[in-house]
């Protein structure tokens, strides 16, 4: 096994399994160590990269380069991305769970925050006398420090998704395909967890399959902050806001008639939909150029480009 992908996949899958097994020999989701090993578990893409530098043995400054390490070669676009990352993603998130209000789907308990409530006693923490002010800094720390407490393990499955693989698949298969195929393997790859319930947790085992869905529409949007800079960095800002946000915008829901998973908020069906939609017009609108497998993606295509044609551009 010559090839960088095959080397890149088997490590990366296989360490996954690796490190959430003591999940499967007991305790599942219940398991005290669900944290630490899923915690541990966004490292496996980073140890993959690693694994085929050392096989291919590029000099370091090429391979940062090449992986998306650099700010690319527009570092002020770059700058004014992670920012629209860094704002975009919680807009997604609230737009979601607004649209999932409006057509029926659940019951905000925006007064009594019955659902948050029901969550810390679940816990076994005391419920403040303030609640309301709990819920806006919950959601306010979410938004502007959760990138930067995320980034690490964020940096973790960032470098091996879209930092090294997404350019080599959009090189070898054309833009569009290499976006959704990635996101395909990005949702794969959470299988250790996902079998077992995980974001899903009434769906059981077909949480695995359900999940897939909303990587490739989410990779499409991370994917193509990685592409349009020639960066990781506005990937791994938009991956950190999306496991620090949604949690929280959830919890605004209705104790009495809890949030279905699979139709609300950014993960659901709703949520699905505006992925799908913002993706398209990024697409569209802002189109990045393809370039070949090996060299850093950043600069963008002329006005003439489509979203399916040859020169352009995911939790835990």
């Amino acid at each position: 096994m010559n090839r960088p992908l095959p080397i890149f996949i088997v490590l990366a899958f296989g360490l996954s399994w690796a490190v959430a097994l003591p999940l499967w020999l007991g305790g599942g989701l219940g398991s005290p160590l669900l944290t630490l090993l899923a915690s541990v578990m966004m490292f496996t893409p980073t140890a993959a990269v690693l694994g085929v530098w050392a096989v291919t043995r590029t000099p370091a400054k090429g391979w940062a380069r090449q992986t998306g390490l650099t700010l690319g070669e527009r570092r002020k676009r770059t700058g004014l991305l992670v920012l629209a990352a860094w704002l975009g993603v919680p807009l997604l998130a609230f737009l979601a769970m607004g649209l999932s209000a409006a057509v029926g789907l659940v019951s905000l308990d925006l007064d009594r925050l019955s659902l948050l409530r029901a969550a810390l006693q679940a816990r076994g923490m005391e419920i403040p006398g303030d609640l309301g002010t709990v819920a806006a800094l919950q959601i306010v720390v979410a938004i502007v420090a959760g990138p930067l407490l995320n980034a690490i393990p964020a940096l973790g499955e960032e470098w091996g998704w879209r930092g090294w693989l997404l350019p080599r698949l959009t090189s070898a298969n054309g833009m569009l395909a290499g976006l959704l195929l990635s996101g395909a393997i990005w949702g794969v790859w959470h299988a250790p967890l996902t079998l077992l319930g995980y974001n899903y947790p009434r769906l059981g085992s077909w949480a695995a399959l359900f999940f897939i869905g909303f990587c490739v529409l989410a990779g499409v949007l991370i994917g193509w902050l990685r592409l349009r800079t020639g960066s990781v960095w506005p990937a791994v800002v938009a991956h950190g806001s999306l496991n620090a946000v949604v949690p929280p915008v959830l919890l605004l829901g209705d104790a009495a008639a809890p949030p279905n998973e699979l139709l609300v908020g950014l993960t659901g069906l709703v949520g699905w939909v505006v992925l799908a939609l913002a993706g398209a017009a990024l697409l569209r609108f802002f189109p990045v150029r393809q370039e070949p497998a090996g060299r850093t993606p950043p600069v963008t295509a002329g006005p003439q480009t489509s979203a399916s044609g040859a020169h352009h551009d995911s939790a835990e």
